[in-house]
């Protein structure tokens, strides 16, 4: 999994509530189990108005947003189905962090798992940070720094963000869940070696 230390971009303000994860990728171009590709399907249905054809009204698409690391979202972002895909998606249209007030509980899940860190600030705060990169959009600059735990607004305001400090720290480093848990293949090698010894009928059917 790639880290995340900061970034810095101007911020896309896609300021509506509850984008569901099918807007973010439609189903069916979930057809395999691969991750790679997804991108220019994120937000298919109101990327384009036809295939291969931006749709110039989407805010994505307009110059100085495009390819930014950071999207600006209302209440309940990400709800909807599981589909881990919405974050693959996000991710490969370069997006590595989302604003928003709250998110769908899965999808919030399914960010930490893949590298894309989701903020949880007051909708005032995401609102401002949006009206004043909307007021200057080819100078403002947002900067989202882990390390720190802040948010820099394009006015210079530093705003801090709580993040649960187990997936914080995974996070810098690059770690999902399987790769935590591998952190401690030699403990758990002993404790298997140590039970089998003590239980081996409890590990019969397993070897």
């Amino acid at each position: 999994m790639q880290d995340f230390q900061s970034v810095t971009g101007c911020a896309i303000p896609l300021m509506e509530a509850n984008v569901d994860t099918d807007v973010i990728i439609p189903i069916q171009r979930l057809v395999g189990t691969g991750r790679e590709g997804l991108g220019v399907h994120a937000f298919e249905r109101r990327r384009y108005v036809s295939e291969g054809v931006d749709n110039p009204d989407f805010i994505p698409n307009q110059a100085p947003y495009r390819n930014s690391p950071i999207l600006l979202a209302a209440e309940n972002f990400g709800c909807g189905s599981s589909r881990e895909g919405a974050v693959w998606a996000l991710m490969g249209m370069g997006v590595r962090c989302v604003i928003a007030p709250s998110f769908g509980d899965i999808f919030f899940s399914n960010c930490f798992q893949n590298g894309l860190l989701p903020v949880q600030l007051p909708i005032e705060v995401v609102r401002r940070i949006a009206e004043e990169t909307a007021a200057s959009p080819g100078n403002a600059r947002t900067t989202v720094d882990l390390e720190r735990q802040v948010v820099i607004t394009p006015s210079g305001e530093a705003i801090p963000f709580s993040v649960d400090q187990r997936k914080r720290e995974a996070m810098l480093h690059g770690l999902d869940d399987i790769a935590l848990t591998m952190q401690q293949a030699d403990a758990i090698a002993a404790w298997k070696a140590r039970d089998s010894a003590e239980r081996g009928w409890a590990w019969e059917s397993v070897a």
